[in-house]
């Protein structure tokens, strides 16, 4: 028997602008590369970076890869960074807005939709 997990939902997106407010890169800003929502952590641009040594292979002919020391983000956990709106951190709500849609027959339909918020300024993101 399999127990349903629920998905831990993440409040940052790819292409936010975050501020990290902890850790050894605390003020750094940078833009969200990727979401790993599984492991509720995030990849910052130019944030959290690691060197990784590769050894040199040979096979394949011309594309075997040539080795050395590659330089590249590392994920954070997402309790880490906040989001930037108008050069000024936030946290994340969300509202729900009602909304009119429209059937492929051409009737309309009221439904909600979820928008996030700005918690500081209560301005859409």
């Amino acid at each position: 028997m399999t127990a349903n997990k629920k998905k831990p939902s993440i409040n940052i997106k790819k292409g936010d602008t975050v501020k990290v407010i902890a850790g050894k890169d605390k003020g750094a800003e940078g833009k969200v590369i990727s979401v790993l929502r599984e492991e509720q952590r995030v990849i910052v641009e130019g944030v959290n970076r690691i060197k990784r040594h590769t050894k040199v292979v040979n096979q394949g002919g011309r594309d075997g890869n040539t080795g050395g020391i590659i330089t590249a983000e590392a994920p954070i956990h997402v309790s880490n960074v906040m989001l930037i709106e108008d050069d000024v951190v936030t946290r994340i709500g969300f509202r729900r807005d009602e909304v009119t849609k429209r059937r492929p027959d051409g009737s309309t339909y009221k439904a909600e939709r979820s928008v996030r918020i700005s918690r500081k300024t209560g301005k859409e993101i």
